[in-house]
């Protein structure tokens, strides 16, 4: 009996640190086409050049938000258990926020992170997102496989884009 009650107690405390993902209507299909003004500040990047040889996840943050920042520290700090994933790091806000937070995270150390602004909102509206932070996980094939609002782990996150 005790063995059984350890069981499901286990069971509930696993449940507790694995994020749900949400449902966005997009499971499934391939990255649509949208261009991110890149943090060189001249640059596009059209998310129809994105290779398909590694997963991708799109970060959508807010530079001050404190659970993007979270979510940031989360990839950074687990950046060798991630490496086989690009980012894509999109946020809504002027060039100088998005720029303060690349700078925080020196995100110019790691060949896998790309910053840019959602100048078109597309993305924003694409997922009809409400806030931040907000990871849309695109397997090697291009198509979705899971979204998340909120922080998510990073074992989570590479679980998602292998799936």
């Amino acid at each position: 009996m005790k063995a059984r009650i350890s069981l499901v107690l286990l069971m509930i405390l696993c449940g507790c640190f694995a994020k749900d993902p949400v449902r966005t209507g997009h499971e499934g299909n391939t990255l649509p086409a949208f261009s991110m003004l890149l943090s060189d500040s001249i640059s596009h990047l059209n998310t129809n050049n994105i290779p398909a040889s590694s997963s991708v996840v799109f970060f959508y943050f807010g530079p001050y938000c404190p659970y993007s920042r979270a979510q940031m520290d989360e990839i950074v700090n687990n950046i060798d258990k991630l490496k086989d994933i690009h980012f894509y790091l999109l946020t809504y806000t002027p060039y100088a926020q998005m720029k303060d937070f690349y700078n925080h995270y020196n995100l110019n150390r790691y060949s896998n992170i790309t910053v840019g602004i959602d100048d078109t909102k597309f993305f924003q509206h694409y997922f009809s997102l409400e806030g931040v932070p907000f990871l849309a996980v695109y397997g090697k094939d291009k198509k979705l496989r899971k979204a998340f609002m909120g922080e998510v782990k990073a074992k989570q996150i590479n679980q998602s884009a292998v799936e």
